[in-house]
């Protein structure tokens, strides 16, 4: 056990001093707000509901970092602080330790999701969400600090080159034909699984949600606006679709999953990424739960903000 990892079970077993039950279950509540789960309906939930612009930038952004997160974890494949110390482990996990997945994702979703508040709640949110969710993950045993800090410095990293350089893709990008558009797309898609093919579920995800975005103003022009009821309904009807082919797939291939064939994940994957992009939004006009844009481009929103 080298140095740092001792420390950070120095760490763990100072904060679990406080330890109990209640605590417990308090922080493993909290600490869901860094899940998949939580992301895979908080983002399609901007996307539909609040602001489509926003929604896309975030979706696109979050399934890079969430990327690199995973390259990282099997790159250097650290083990989980209960590995050492079977006594600090609260909860389990699948996959190695360094860098946080709840951390980054957390910081690079409500980094992200700044423009959507007033301040001070956009910067409150944006530092409170992220700090919280870190401390739990060190309570629960399954984070060194060191971890819970490399996510955090990725997730801004992120959100700074949102920040910095995404109105400028976004415009470039929108001046290109959706052939070129895909093929971009498609490329990076196949370059996450070029550099890694044990997990294709995150290049799935963002070639499914890349490629609806390129048809969405076409064939989907939807605007998010519309009354709360509205547009409620629009995030429990396309939610349903999400959970539908989240889990349906995995339970109609049970019998495979377990040999984790990448193809069968990619896809899997790309079908919830295609319907939160564009099959939702489809569905929302036919049902009327959603207005049509009028004189829609096709790609990236090019300056139309779409606040609801």
């Amino acid at each position: 056990m080298n140095d740092i990892l001792g420390w950070g079970l120095d760490a763990i077993r100072l904060v679990q001093r406080a330890s109990s039950p209640t605590l417990t279950a308090v922080l493993k509540g909290l600490s869901a707000l860094g899940t998949e789960y939580f992301f895979l309906l908080a983002l399609p939930l901007v996307y539909w509901c609040i602001d489509r612009r926003r929604g896309i930038r975030m979706g696109l952004l979050f399934f890079l970092s969430a990327f690199v997160n995973a390259w990282l974890k099997h790159l250097t494949m650290e083990p989980r602080p209960y590995e050492l110390d079977a006594s600090v482990g609260k909860a389990r996990e699948a996959t190695s330790a360094f860098p946080s997945f709840h951390a980054q994702s957390s910081a690079v979703f409500w980094g992200s999701a700044m423009p959507l508040f007033r301040p001070p709640w956009a910067l409150l949110l944006a530092l409170a969400v992220p700090l919280i969710v870190g401390f739990t993950r060190v309570y629960l045993g399954v984070h060194y600090p060191t971890d819970i800090l490399a996510g955090w410095l990725l997730g801004l990293l992120f959100v700074a080159g949102e920040r910095g350089f995404g109105d400028k893709l976004e415009r470039l990008m929108g001046r290109q034909r959706e052939q070129i558009r895909f093929a971009v797309v498609a490329a990076l898609a196949l370059a996450m699984n070029a550099l890694d093919l044990r997990d294709t579920t995150v290049s799935g995800a963002f070639f499914g949600f890349g490629v609806g975005i390129v048809y969405a103003r076409r064939v989907a022009p939807f605007t998010v606006d519309g009354a709360l009821g509205q547009r409620i309904l629009r995030f429990i009807v396309g939610s349903a679709g999400t959970v539908i082919l989240f889990l349906g797939p995995k339970v109609l291939l049970a019998s495979v999953e377990p040999s984790n064939p990448p193809l069968v994940h990619f896809v899997r994957y790309a079908l919830v990424g295609f319907w939160a992009a564009l099959g939702a939004p489809w569905l929302f006009l036919k049902l009327g739960l959603s207005a049509a844009e009028e004189g829609g481009s096709s790609g990236v929103e090019e300056g139309s903000h779409d606040r609801g």
